[in-house]
């Protein structure tokens, strides 16, 4: 089954306790795409400037990720700088350049609107709505948003969740959008405005699935050092994506299997800056490290 992602593509200048990068290959869409691409096929739309390097996704395109939706427009692709601290869960933004991405208007070509799995990353609501007017019934819709969103676009976000199937969250965009710190009062009120599976990613702490009123939760890969953590939940969304595409079939047992699938890929792309490791991870290795995850969690 193939995967249709919406979202950004940029350039970040990333500095961390380990080093610094500037103009590295970023946005959503392609941490998702670096991801999901490993278990199945992944098509793109995006937009970037006329200063986008062309070589820098040729090893997603080797990887069956589609870039037919991507368009090319005059001016400077999106760019984002941010500074981590030493405890990585705390960054500052330093910038935040839409450019080309400030007028972005998603169009879908006709071979697209018939895809499998759609993933809406994160963009304004009022855009992921016009995605989903154009798509032919998708055996699954999953959403990620940020609480950017739902402080400054609220209705419009209602409306997507209410057409969301497997939404993708943190704790404090939970807390903010169900006006509760309560975990489980959260996960009923998201359910009950849509969502059958809800995914909470927890950053260092790993990932909790809310599905039919069961939870399952996975711990972060163990790894002696972090190099850069941006983009690590969009590779996470990718890898949980991604092996429910290649399996197609949304059942619990598969959707448990895909949080460890996606905890995997974020291990991976933290481990260098920008997706240097992920361009390098092929599928064996994928498999071999989720096994070793899976031996872990067993008792």
């Amino acid at each position: 089954m193939s995967i249709l992602v919406v979202g950004s593509i940029a350039y970040d200048s990333v500095e961390t306790p380990f080093g610094k990068r500037e103009d590295a290959l970023g946005g959503s869409t392609l941490y998702f795409s670096s991801a999901a691409s490993l278990f199945a096929p992944v098509h793109v739309v995006g937009v970037v400037g006329d200063d986008f390097r062309e070589e820098d996704i040729t090893f997603l395109k080797e990887r069956r990720v589609n870039f037919d939706g991507m368009s090319k427009v005059p001016g400077k692709t999106f760019r984002w700088g941010g500074r981590y601290h030493q405890n990585m869960n705390i960054r500052d933004t330093l910038f935040t350049h839409l450019n080309v991405f400030e007028d972005f208007d998603p169009v879908l070509p006709e071979h697209y609107r018939k895809l499998d799995y759609l993933f809406l990353a994160n963009i304004h609501p009022a855009l992921q709505l016009k995605v989903l007017d154009q798509m032919e019934k998708p055996r699954a819709v999953l959403l990620d948003t940020m609480n950017f969103w739902i402080s400054g676009a609220r209705e419009a976000l209602d409306e997507v969740i209410r057409k969301t199937d497997i939404l993708i969250i943190n704790d404090e965009e939970l807390a903010e959008y169900t006006g509760t710190d309560n975990l489980l009062d959260g996960l009923k009120y998201l359910r009950d405005r849509g969502p059958s599976t809800i995914v909470i990613k927890r950053g260092m702490y790993g990932a909790l699935l809310y599905n039919n009123d069961s939870f399952f939760f996975a711990p972060a890969y163990p790894l002696p050092r972090v190099y850069d953590p941006t983009g690590a939940g969009d590779t996470f969304a990718g890898g949980f994506i991604g092996y429910l595409a290649e399996q197609n079939t949304l059942d619990d047992a598969t959707l448990r299997k895909a949080v460890i699938y996606g905890s995997t890929t974020a291990s991976f792309t933290v481990e260098d800056f920008s997706m240097d490791r992920l361009k390098k991870v092929g599928r064996r290795e994928v498999d071999e490290r989720w096994h070793h995850f899976k031996d872990m969690m067993r008792f």
